[in-house]
């Protein structure tokens, strides 16, 4: 059983949701850009609904850009 399914809180400072997602910090560093504090646990980080939403948002966002910068 994971962390997730054992009710963690969302690793964003200040949210005490409980987490749905877990993510690499490597990659949820991405959120930091919206100055959204992390408390990582052993480079992973745990998003709730609405804190994921906003990382896939960036990533997806991110990706297109380093899309159109290899093709270019």
């Amino acid at each position: 059983m994971g962390r997730v399914k054992k009710g963690q809180k969302c690793s964003v400072l200040g949210c005490e949701n409980a987490s749905s997602f877990s993510v690499s910090y490597v990659e949820a560093k991405i959120l930091e850009v919206k100055k959204l504090k992390l408390s990582p646990i052993r480079n992973r980080v745990y998003l709730c609904n609405e804190h994921y939403k906003l990382f896939k948002k960036l990533r997806k966002k991110i990706e297109k850009y380093e899309k159109w910068r290899i093709r270019g």
